[in-house]
C-alpha cells in the first residue's frame, strides 16, 4: 500500500464531512434535525436503511463467512424480507398516526411515560454496545493498513478520528446529512466489493466460481442440525431472521427514524420493503468476494496466512492484492460503511435521548429550542461514548458479525414484544408491559452470557432471541393482564353514549 492510498482515504473523510453539510443545510428545529422535515425521497431512505444496518461488519465480516463456509447466510436475508413486509403493513401505519418522532412514542401513547422511557433507555444501552462493535470492525482493517505503512497506532486513536469526523456532520446537519451521506457511502462500498471481485477474477481466472461449486461452497439452504441451536440451519435463519427484522425495523429507533422521515406512509412502506431486496443483493456480493478470496489464497486458513483474526482476510487482500489507489478507495468504502452506521446511531441515540428520556423526565414541558440544544449535545456525548465498548470487545476472537447481531437481539425481542403486546392485548397496562419486557431481556441476556462467557455451548441460536423475547413478553404480560377487567367493546361504549344522550 502506497502513500497515495492514504491520501485517497483522507480526501474521502474530508469530502464526506463536506457532502453531509452541503446537502443537509443547517437544521434549526427539532423536527428538521431528527426527521429531516419529513421531506426525504423513499429511494434515498431505502438506501440509507441498507447502509445503516450494513456497516463495516458486512464489508469485512461477511466475506469470511463464505471463505470458511458457504452461502447459508443468505437464508437470513430471505427472512429479513418477510419481516420487513410484516412491519410495513402492521406497524408503520401506527407510527404515522400522529406526529411521532421516535419509535417508542407509540409505547408512550399506549402505556404511558414509564414504558416509553424504559424502552428508550434500553435502546440507548443496546445500541451503544452493538455499534461500539461496528466501530471496532472498522478499526481492525485501518490498523492493519497503517501498520503496513509504518504508522503504528492503537485502536483508540483510530476510533477517535472516525468519531470526530462523523460527529461533525451529524451535529450540524442532523438526519438529512446522515441520509444523504448514507446514500453516497453505500454506493461506494458496494462498488468496492464489485471491483474486488473483478480484480480477483482477472488474477486467478474466472474459474473460481466453478471451483467453489465443486467444493460445495455455494450451498444456500441448510436443513441439517438442531433447529433450536444450529444457527446455520434454515428454520432459525429464515423464521428467526424474519422476527429479527420485525424487531430491528419495527422497534429500533435507528431504522424507524429514517422511515418517519419519508414524505408519506406509502413511501415509507416502499422504502422498507425494497431495502430488504437490496440487502439480499448486497449480501450476495460480499459472499461472492469471500468465495473469490478463497480461490485467490488457494484455500488457506486465515491462521496459515499469519492473521490473528479471521475478519482480517479481506483487509489483507486490500493491502496486498489491489492496485495503488484502488486499495485506498476500498478502504474508504469500509470507512464509509462504518461512518454510515456511526452517524445513524448518533442521530437515533440523540433523538431517543431527547424525546424518550429528557422530554419525559423533565418536569416542565420541553420547548423545541431546548430539545434541539440537548439533541446536538447528546450527539457529541454518544459519539465519545462509542469508544468504551469498542475497546472492551477488542479481545473477542469470534465472528464480529454474530457478536454484534447477538447483542442487539438481546433486547430486540422485548421491544418487539412490547409493541405487539400493546396492539393485541387491550386490557394490559404499563406495569404488565414493563415486567414482561424486563423479563424478556433478562432471559435473552442469560442465554447470551452463558454461551459467550460461561459454557461456550450454544443452547439457543441468536436468531431465536427476538422470537423468544416476544414469547416471554406475551406470556408474562398476558398473565399479569388477567388481573384487570376486559375493556368495554367499541360498540357497547357507543351504545351507552347514545343511550345517555337520548335520556
Amino acid at each position: 500500500m502506497q502513500i497515495i492510498d492514504l491520501l485517497v482515504i483522507i480526501a474521502y473523510l474530508v469530502a464526506t464531512a463536506w457532502l453531509g453539510l452541503a446537502l443537509s443545510g443547517k437544521q434549526k428545529n427539532l423536527k428538521g434535525y431528527f426527521l429531516g422535515g419529513r421531506d426525504l425521497p423513499w429511494w434515498a431512505v431505502c438506501l440509507s436503511v441498507v447502509a445503516t444496518e450494513t456497516s463495516a461488519l458486512t464489508v469485512i465480516g461477511i466475506p469470511v463467512m463464505s471463505y470458511l463456509g458457504d452461502l447459508n447466510y443468505l437464508q437470513l436475508g430471505l427472512g429479513y424480507i418477510l419481516g420487513r413486509v410484516i412491519v410495513a403493513y402492521f406497524m408503520l401505519p401506527r407510527y404515522y398516526d400522529g406526529e411521532m418522532v421516535t419509535a417508542y412514542a407509540y409505547l408512550g401513547k399506549r402505556f404511558g411515560t414509564s414504558t416509553q422511557t424504559t424502552a428508550g433507555v434500553t435502546f440507548l444501552f443496546t445500541r451503544l454496545l452493538a455499534d461500539g462493535i461496528r466501530v471496532l470492525a472498522c478499526a481492525i482493517p485501518v490498523k492493519v493498513i497503517l501498520d503496513g505503512l509504518g504508522i503504528h497506532t492503537n485502536y483508540f486513536v483510530i476510533i477517535v478520528v472516525l468519531s470526530l469526523v462523523t460527529i461533525a456532520y451529524t451535529f450540524i446537519g442532523g438526519i438529512k446529512a446522515v441520509v444523504w451521506v448514507d446514500v453516497a457511502q453505500m454506493l461506494l462500498y458496494v462498488v468496492g466489493g464489485i471491483l474486488a471481485i473483478i480484480i480477483i477474477s482477472a488474477s486467478v481466472g474466472g474459474g473460481w466460481l466453478a471451483e467453489a461449486v465443486e467444493a460445495g461452497k455455494t450451498n444456500i439452504f441448510v436443513f441439517e442440525g438442531n433447529p433450536i441451536s444450529a444457527d446455520a440451519s434454515f428454520i432459525p435463519s429464515f423464521l428467526g431472521g424474519a422476527v429479527f427484522a420485525m424487531a430491528s425495523h419495527g422497534s429500533d429507533q435507528l431504522i424507524v427514524q429514517r422511515l418517519l422521515s419519508c414524505r408519506s406512509k406509502l413511501e415509507a412502506q416502499k422504502a422498507l420493503i425494497w431495502s430488504g431486496i437490496v440487502v439480499v443483493v448486497q449480501f450476495a456480493i460480499f459472499l461472492a468476494v469471500g468465495l473469490a478470496l478463497w480461490a485467490y489464497y488457494d484455500h488457506a486458513l486465515p491462521a496459515d496466512l499469519g492473521l490473528t483474526r479471521d475478519d482480517e482476510i479481506f483487509p489483507k487482500f486490500i493491502i496486498e492484492g489491489l492496485p495503488t489507489g484502488i486499495s485506498g478507495l476500498l478502504l474508504a468504502g469500509i470507512l464509509a460503511a462504518a461512518m454510515s452506521t456511526l452517524s445513524s446511531s448518533l442521530s437515533a441515540l440523540s433523538s431517543s435521548t431527547v424525546n424518550d428520556v429528557y422530554g419525559k423526565l423533565k418536569r416542565t414541558p420541553m420547548t423545541d429550542e431546548q430539545g434541539f440544544k440537548v439533541g446536538r449535545w447528546a450527539t457529541i456525548g454518544w459519539g465519545i461514548a462509542f469508544i468504551l465498548p469498542a475497546t472492551i470487545f477488542e479481545s473477542d476472537s469470534g465472528s464480529i458479525v454474530i457478536l454484534a447481531l447477538g447483542i442487539a437481539s438481546i433486547t430486540y425481542g422485548g421491544l418487539l414484544g412490547a409493541f405487539v403486546f400493546g396492539i393485541v392485548n387491550k386490557r394490559a397496562n404499563a406495569v404488565d408491559a414493563n415486567i414482561g419486557f424486563a423479563l424478556a431481556v433478562a432471559v435473552n441476556a442469560f442465554f447470551f452470557v452463558m454461551e459467550k462467557y460461561v459454557t461456550g455451548e450454544v443452547w439457543v441460536a441468536w436468531q431465536w432471541y427476538p422470537a423468544l423475547g416476544v414469547i416471554v413478553t406475551f406470556v408474562v404480560g398476558g398473565l399479569l393482564a388477567l388481573r384487570h377487567p376486559a375493556p368495554a367493546s367499541t360498540d357497547a361504549t357507543a351504545a351507552e353514549v347514545e343511550g345517555s344522550t337520548r335520556r
